[in-house]
């Protein structure tokens, strides 16, 4: 487990993890990142269209979960409350493995570290011994309930040279292709669902030595025309639904990162570890929409963020230490085109234009072994955030103003792992601090929000502050592997929408911004697998949670207390997984996904009524069905049923209805 910035075994981890591994999302072939995450506990999936998924990771979501990318930010300070799509930027079929870090945990990873942070480690290539060698890999899945069909290539080089160094290549695309979804039940095909995507990527690492590597890699990831079908005229209505109004409402979504990174392990000195990295990442979206009295926009902005961290770890008489230093700065551009003479916005587009967005920590965290059973782990972290935007509409004179402004956050955290048994059954908890500091997007958006609202700018905000209490049981016998946990988060000055009592010439109803929440949200979750034979695995989890925070909601001078928004309903998974003893060339696997009525509805999620059937989103009950075959050494196929029973559901929150009863094939083949 190396999501805790240094490598320890994950039964020692003094906090609730997760991992996916490269098997697992082979397994469930993914169509999207945040769908490689909805099997696990605490995790809810909210879709608000096929192409843009946003998890809730223990009631939080968008910019309250920090999303890393071979340790490189995702997040940047456009990212707005509530789900956002930029997670689906991730090319699933380029990651290799997944670990996720539930709770707050600002010390190690900053700012939006609430809810949980989540690693993805991309591939590497994979040739390797005396000389020069080559690989080819291709990747081919087709499911039916929407006419899908995803390919990657991969071609894979290295070179051991005479001083016994390795330098290797991997070199990756793919293209992708979605038609509208067919829902189950009586929804059918739903219209106006469909996208294309296609991928590039190529990674090249220099081995020195079995200790020190250089790396340098470069993504790209184009999504296009995926659209917010549930705003449109296109929707259609479920339960009590409203559709929209829009003609069109469709998004280009392109992300780019280079990085360099040099990685040096067993120093020997007084520094054991170094781990340094430069990167500069581009993402960009672009709207385009069509209202209903025909007039179009054009919106969207640039965002180039430079990031460079230096992370140390020494072995030292008071532990392991983990220390370092990191800076993110964001440049932003942003604009607003119409076709209805006067309307573009030459101030702002949906954020600030010609801004600059700086995030810079130093933190250390020391890991003492006690004794053989008892490790303790404590942190600290001190972050600064500056905002500076010349470019941003005053929400009272519509004059353009500036907003210069910055952020200091101090935050601790100490936790605990006990071995009741050794190897075997641990107690781990403790305590972490959460920040956030406002960004681009509460400060400065001027833009269409939840359905039928719109936000003005809010230029005078503070931090966010956070405190989750953890405590939980970890085992790991010859047969059962499990994890329980139970959390408290204590919720301090949250940023909230809630409405001005003005209507926008849309007929748009005015919401802005203010650090008026404070609450409270817990959780219980439990997960784990029991091997009854030899080749026989059975497996689950179960979540529940409940939270409240303070709003203003009937009144614009009382608040109340209120439900979160889109607060996960009692979920579970349970499953069965057959692996051929043998040889190991066939498995299979059936998997019942199971949510309760999601009916604790906020202020907000009422009026979410394109996505929010009155009285909340009802539970569903949907098995899977899947087996696979390694048909030769290096060829796999696999066959799924998802939806067997061709249910007609929606995750709480969505914007259109999950797939019907949809097969799915797959072959990954490796030369």
């Amino acid at each position: 487990m190396t999501a805790n910035r240094d490598a320890v075994p994950a039964f020692d981890a003094a906090a609730a993890i997760e991992t996916l591994f490269s098997s697992d999302l082979l397994h469930r072939s993914p169509r999207t990142l945040p769908q490689a995450l909805r099997d696990l506990p605490d995790v809810l999936v909210q879709e608000t269209g096929p192409g843009q998924g946003s998890p809730h990771i223990r009631g939080w979501t968008g910019y309250h979960t920090v999303l890393l990318v071979d340790g490189i930010r995702l997040n940047n300070s456009t990212f707005r409350s509530g789900p956002n799509q930029y997670w689906g930027t991730v090319d699933p079929l380029l990651v290799d493995h997944i670990e996720v870090v539930k709770g707050a945990s600002s010390v190690l990873y900053g700012s939006d570290a609430v809810g949980g942070t989540v690693q993805v480690f991309t591939k590497e290539p994979w040739t390797e011994g005396p000389g020069f060698s080559s690989g080819l890999a291709t990747f081919l899945r087709y499911a039916s309930a929407d006419r899908s069909l995803q390919g990657r290539g991969e071609l894979s080089l290295g070179q051991t040279h005479d001083d016994g160094s390795h330098t290797s290549l991997l070199i990756g695309g793919d293209r992708k292709f979605f038609d509208d979804v067919e829902a189950g039940g009586g929804s059918g095909r739903l219209p106006n669902t469909g996208y294309e995507e296609w991928a590039f990527d190529a990674k090249l690492i220099h081995r020195f030595d079995d200790h020190a590597r250089l790396v340098l890699a470069h993504q790209s990831f184009r999504q296009i025309d995926a659209p917010r079908t549930h705003r449109t005229v296109f929707a259609t209505t479920w339960r009590g639904t409203t559709v929209g109004t829009d003609r069109e409402h469709d998004f280009d979504q392109d992300r780019d990162l280079s990085y360099v990174q040099y990685h040096v392990e067993d120093l020997g000195g007084a520094i054991d570890e170094l781990h340094a990295s430069f990167s500069v990442q581009s993402q960009k979206e672009d709207l385009f929409r069509v209202r209903s009295n025909g007039r179009s926009e054009h919106q969207g902005f640039d965002v180039d963020t430079y990031g460079l961290w230096l992370t140390m770890t020494s072995r030292t008489q008071l532990g392991d230490l983990s220390y370092g230093v990191e800076w993110y700065r964001d440049s932003v551009d942003s604009y607003l085109q119409a076709s209805t003479p006067g309307a573009s916005d030459w101030i702002q587009g949906p954020v600030a234009d010609a801004a600059t967005y700086d995030l810079g920590a130093l933190f250390v965290q020391d890991r003492y072994e006690v004794d053989e059973r008892l490790d303790v782990t404590i942190g600290a972290r001190v972050n600064y955030a500056a905002a500076d935007a010349d470019s941003v509409r005053d929400p009272v004179t519509n004059a353009q103003i500036a907003v210069d402004d910055s952020w200091s956050d101090v935050v601790f955290s100490a936790r605990a792992n006990y071995e009741l048994v050794p190897d075997e059954l641990a107690v781990f908890g403790g305590v972490g601090q959460g920040f956030r500091a406002p960004n681009l997007s509460d400060l400065s958006r001027f833009d269409s929000a939840r359905s039928n609202e719109f936000e003005i700018p809010s230029t005078d905000l503070d931090s966010e502050r956070f405190v989750t209490w953890e405590i939980g049981l970890r085992a790991e016998t010859g047969r059962f592997a499990g994890q329980a946990s139970y959390f408290w988060t204590d919720v301090q000055d949250l940023i909230t929408r809630f409405p001005t009592g003005n209507t926008r010439p849309t007929g748009e109803t005015e919401i802005t911004k203010g650090n008026v929440g404070d609450g409270w949200i817990w959780g219980v979750e439990l997960g784990g697998s029991f091997r009854a034979c030899d080749g026989l695995t059975a497996f689950g989890n179960l979540t529940y949670m409940e939270g409240m925070v303070s709003n203003y909601t009937t009144s614009l001078t009382q608040t109340s207390g209120d439900w979160f928004s889109k607060l996960m309903p009692l979920s579970g998974q349970l499953g069965l997984r057959w692996d051929e003893p043998v040889e190991e060339r066939y498995w299979g696997e059936a998997v019942v996904r199971l949510a309760a009525d999601a009916d604790k509805l906020s202020f907000s999620d009422r009026g979410d009524t394109q996505r929010i059937p009155p009285g909340g989103t009802p539970g569903y009950a949907v098995l899977d069905l899947g087996a696979g075959w390694q048909v030769r050494e290096n060829a796999t196929l696999q066959l799924r049923c998802e939806n067997l029973t061709d249910v007609d559901y929606r995750v709480h929150g969505s914007g259109s209805n999950m797939p019907g009863r949809s097969f799915v094939a797959l072959m990954e083949t490796r030369f």
